[in-house]
């Protein structure tokens, strides 16, 4: 587990007077993911958590624990939203659209209006955090293959649909979709220009849909 910094540690046991203030949970926990999202776990502080949410040190562990509990809770929040994304994206469509697709909502998310460049909340923060955290590395090792299981799922269907060949090894074929996803995730944080990722993103299906490398496992 990692060390938490002094000023992030347990608040004492003496309450705030009054009534909890209310707060709607699911926005304000979209706000703190916002926050880790930009600055990254180990730089965002509870302070920085408080001025993204509104809510003060007391509102904030009472709802979601510590730094550490609310992070878990954020890149469960970001893998869940990309599943769902992910899976509204590949169905209802041809393959290769679908893919083109689950790429290009990325790179909505990687560079968002007005902002800098943030790639991928995952590759981003917790790969960083990872060696050092079995929490977070056991997390983060869930949703990757969470996003690898979504593409085999639907390489399986266009087999099944006669969109890919029989015999298709379709479980390589998810992982090199998204080994694409990754390395977008992490040019994007690295400063490459939106085009350029998506035209990785181009090459990367025509890939994943090459008539070679069948054998299915």
């Amino acid at each position: 587990m990692v060390q938490k910094p002094e000023d992030d540690g347990p608040t004492p046991a003496r309450r705030p007077r009054g009534r909890p203030r209310s707060f709607d949970a699911a926005a304000t926990l979209a706000q703190a993911t916002l926050a880790f999202w930009r600055q990254g776990y180990a730089a965002t502080s509870m302070d920085d958590l408080g001025a993204a949410t509104g809510l003060n040190r007391p509102s904030l562990y009472g709802a979601f624990g510590d730094k550490h509990a609310l992070y878990l809770q954020a890149l469960r929040l970001y893998t869940e939203q990309s599943n769902a994304a992910m899976a509204a994206a590949l169905q209802g469509r041809p393959l290769r659209e679908g893919l083109l697709r689950v790429y290009d909502l990325a790179l909505q998310l990687y560079y968002p209006p007005d902002e800098a460049a943030r790639g991928c909340l995952l590759i981003g923060t917790a790969a960083t955090e990872a060696p050092r955290d079995e929490a977070i590395r056991r997390q983060l090792g869930d949703s990757l293959r969470s996003f690898t299981a979504a593409f085999e799922t639907r390489l399986k269907q266009a087999v099944d649909a006669g969109e890919l060949p029989a015999g298709t090894d379709v479980a390589t074929r998810a992982e090199l979709a998204s080994a694409v996803l990754h390395s977008m995730a992490l040019r994007a944080r690295a400063g490459d220009a939106r085009e350029a990722l998506a035209a990785l993103a181009r090459a990367g299906v025509e890939m994943v849909l090459s008539p070679l490398g069948t054998g299915a496992r």
